[in-house]
């Protein structure tokens, strides 16, 4: 069947296919609020995992969200086919482009069903639009999933990572941070990968160069790695490890002056809420998954990743024996980056 040009598409129902992880949804914010802006009327649903849910629930480009459970078993996702079928859709983007969410998007037929030419798992075929992405091992996350905006004419608007934070959650933000003298510095020493966990005595040992208070954050599983950087840094600590909601999470790291955190889903939420970070990068890319303060709408978060030098830097492996890139990216690599990006602050301190 002849398609005509996405551009020339009136849709009345969206569907956005990003279910996970957390700093995948953060990189495709600007794409749902590309998307309201081409549909300005359109009803936007966001197919999210329950746990990364909440952070969606108050975004001004999204209409609501359709919650599934990943481990729910068969029945569960066969309910969400079922209910992804009633609802009619006229574009579903599956930015995800895996088998599961390929089959999300043809439940929805006719619907015009568009993702990416970097799909896996043999996804593509489930589309009626196949968005070429040139360069893909070269090309950011967030740069790669723009290039659907680009295919329904609206690649012109701006980058924006649009969040509407929780007001009882910046509250309680508020006045866990007002104990505390300036700056401010989030830890989120955790990683689902072995091999994008920088040490825990590494933390520790770089925190000891700052002297000052710390929040240490991350998921219930990696409460265990809080512990051991606070049990090991002679300073103040508060250790919120697997004790945040998902919005009080986003509170606390948008008050923070800095992050030191690994390439996980924290670090890309504290860009997206324009503060600065500071990142060790082992078997991940900058080029591909780096902090991307390009988009920020409020221009004010800077980024200092430092990578390894090691011959096998980048090679998004999830575990390893060798480890060498930690002989390398030693707490003296990071601290330049992380004493520059405290002393911004201070000097924005002293000014106010």
């Amino acid at each position: 069947m002849q398609w005509p040009p996405l551009r020339q598409l009136e849709a009345r129902r969206v569907a956005l296919l990003k279910p996970s992880a957390l700093g995948d949804i953060i990189h495709a914010l600007p794409v749902a609020h590309a998307l309201r802006c081409r549909f300005p009327d359109a009803e936007i649903f966001w197919v999210v995992n329950r746990d990364y849910a909440p952070l969606l629930h108050r975004q001004p480009d999204i209409t609501a969200c359709i919650e599934f459970d990943r481990h729910g078993g068969l029945r569960r996702y066969l309910n969400l086919l079922h209910d992804l079928r009633r609802k009619q859709f006229d574009l579903v983007i599956d930015l995800q482009g895996l088998l599961r969410t390929g089959l999300m998007a043809l439940v929805c037929a006719p619907a015009r069903r568009v993702g990416l030419s970097n799909a896996r798992e043999g996804s593509h075929w489930c589309y009626t639009d196949v968005v070429p992405i040139p360069r893909p091992r070269e090309t950011h996350a967030v740069d790669q999933y723009w290039h659907v905006a680009e295919a329904l004419g609206v690649g012109g608007e701006p980058k924006l990572f649009r969040l509407t934070l929780d007001e009882s959650a910046r509250a309680w933000a508020h006045a866990i941070w007002s104990r505390w003298p300036r700056p401010w510095l989030v830890v989120a020493p955790g990683a689902r990968w072995q091999t994008k966990r920088w040490p825990t005595s590494y933390f520790a040992e770089l925190l000891q160069h700052f002297g000052g208070p710390a929040i240490l954050v991350g998921s219930t599983s990696e409460g265990y790695l809080a512990q051991a950087v606070a049990a090991n840094y002679r300073g103040p600590t508060v250790n919120l490890a697997g004790r945040t909601t998902l919005p009080q999470l986003a509170a606390l790291l948008s008050l923070a002056d800095v992050v030191l955190a690994n390439d996980t889903g924290p670090m890309h939420l504290a860009v997206a809420l324009g503060r600065k970070v500071v990142v060790p990068y082992t078997c991940t890319q900058i080029a591909r998954h780096g902090p991307y303060v390009r988009g920020n709408h409020s221009n004010e978060a800077l980024a200092w990743p430092v990578a390894t030098h090691v011959r096998c830097h980048g090679s998004y492996r999830k575990r390893c024996r060798r480890m060498d890139c930690l002989r390398d990216l030693t707490p003296d690599r990071l601290w330049p980056a992380l004493h520059e990006a405290l002393e911004q602050c201070r000097s924005s301190c002293r000014a106010a």
